[in-house]
């Protein structure tokens, strides 16, 4: 049985619930994380050192951020398309999550935390100016390669990639942001 270590409002635990969801993945989630149970006791830095949500444990097998959870899932339980066995298309998967993960992300986050969480010093100007600008700025190269594809990030079919950057579209248009008008991340959302 998988069982997924994280809070369910977290947007990596999401990822995880949404791609369960997706394939028919029976798992228990029990909640650690802001609120709940902590993460930096000597238990749960034995299986995730970083003290951040999620971690899975698939019958013993332990393994810790979002993304690399994402695949290893999709590649042992998901139908291939998710996926694939195909490398370009897996190359293409790990192309978007990567650039979930590493460009839109950070930007995603400083807005998140500056005017969602309203920590310091994020809520500052020049954090976060910053991060609306670069995001903002993110978001219309998603839009651009959305406009191109005419539905999902890679292709016309729903892929693993679409997942996170599913999250990120949803969370650009539920926070209060000024946003330039985007057709095609409209319709995504």
């Amino acid at each position: 049985m998988l069982t997924i270590y994280g809070r369910a409002n977290s947007i990596n635990v999401r990822k995880l619930l949404w791609l369960c969801d997706e394939i028919g993945l029976a798992y228990e989630r029990l909640d650690y994380g802001r609120g709940f149970q902590p993460t930096d006791t000597e238990a749960y830095l034995a299986m995730n050192p970083t003290g951040l949500v999620p971690t899975i444990d698939d019958d013993g097998f332990t393994l810790w951020e979002s993304n690399a959870i994402l695949r290893y899932l999709a590649s042992k339980y998901g139908p291939e398309p998710l996926y694939g066995p195909d490398l370009r298309l897996r190359a293409l998967n790990d192309q978007w999550l990567d650039w979930q993960a590493g460009e839109i992300t950070p930007a995603m986050k400083t807005v998140f935390m500056g005017l969602h969480l309203k920590m310091e010093p994020f809520t500052g100007p020049p954090f976060l100016d910053r991060g609306k600008a670069d995001w903002t700025r993110l978001m219309g190269l998603l839009e651009a390669r959305l406009a191109k594809t005419g539905a999902y990030v890679i292709d016309d079919t729903f892929r693993l990639a679409d997942i996170p950057l599913g999250l990120v579209v949803n969370r650009w248009f539920t926070l209060d942001v000024e946003r330039p008008d985007y057709p095609s991340l409209a319709a995504y959302y």
